[in-house]
């Protein structure tokens, strides 16, 4: 069985990260297996799983920064606005120039508000928004506010009446990639969708660090717990009596890291719990150390 802590996986096209999760069952040798961040199954690339304790992770890895390149094409619009749907629309955009779209990104940058897709993993009045809209249903998701910190035009390719933009995307947690296609296409008059993405980073985590299930395969390489803590968080190293106290969940005094969880370690380097403070305490968020 895998010591606890984080897989980094590379995940292929045509996988769900609920089959990279099953598979990763069988090759570390447990059930305690869950992912950060799902991946749709046309994407590819960074998909975080945590083994053992490191599940208690997740949630909070879940929530960093995302790092994607991606295709989008203009001129053609689907129902699940990406290359895996049906098409609903379709609409020249030979006429549409480099310039346009570079001004039609930079209104997509900041934060701003953006409607989930229709085929999408939120709930709506206890369903998956996917389920009630493959079901025929017309499904209503509300804007959210979302942080695009940058969207960097690679390419723009135009053949036929369509047109290919290469791109990528800084993003904050809840950013829908396939949603930027999307608007960018609905900005121009055009439509349009995504055909190709893949994750190059999750917070810390990037490619260098990711392997291919048939790597994993030959050698489940597992980033130790504490290790992927001090990647991903500030580091808070503590007193013997201060760890006493973290142990048994107990509250520390603030140490004015700042918002978000805090990796509080032992004397001796042991990876203790995830703090969060509040005011001028410490409290708890997930304790590791038994």
């Amino acid at each position: 069985m895998a010591d606890s802590g984080l897989i980094i996986v590379d995940k292929p096209a045509d996988w769900t990260s609920h089959d990279v999760v099953a598979r990763m069952r069988r090759l570390a040798g447990t059930r305690r297996v869950g992912h950060a961040g799902t991946l749709d199954p046309m994407a590819t690339g960074v998909l975080v799983v945590g083994v053992e304790k490191a599940t208690r992770l997740l949630g909070h890895l879940a929530l960093t920064e995302k790092v994607y390149t991606a295709t989008m094409r203009l001129g053609v619009s689907t129902n699940t606005d990406d290359a895996e749907g049906e098409v609903t629309a379709t609409a020249s955009a030979a006429g549409v120039a480099a310039a346009e779209v570079h001004k039609g990104v930079a209104a997509l940058t900041g934060e701003i508000m953006q409607i989930p897709p229709q085929v999408s993993a939120i709930k709506v009045d206890g369903r998956r928004a996917y389920k009630r809209a493959r079901a025929g249903e017309e499904v209503e998701l509300a804007a959210r506010p979302v942080t695009v910190y940058g969207f960097e035009v690679l390419d723009v390719r135009a053949h036929d009446d369509v047109v290919d933009v290469d791109a990528v995307v800084t993003c904050s947690s809840g950013t829908y990639i396939r949603a930027l296609a999307r608007d960018l296409g609905a900005g121009l008059g055009v439509g349009g969708h995504l055909t190709r993405l893949r994750r190059t980073r999750v917070g810390p985590y990037d490619l260098s660090m990711a392997r291919t299930l048939d790597e994993l395969a030959e050698q489940c390489v597992v980033l130790p717990i504490g290790e992927a803590v001090a990647a991903a968080f500030p580091r808070r190293d503590v007193t013997a009596e201060q760890a006493t106290l973290v142990r048994h969940g107990g509250r520390l005094p603030a140490a004015g890291l700042g918002a978000g969880p805090i990796g509080v370690f032992g004397p001796d380097g042991e990876l203790l719990a995830l703090v969060e403070e509040q005011g001028r305490t410490a409290r708890p968020l997930a304790v590791f150390a038994s």
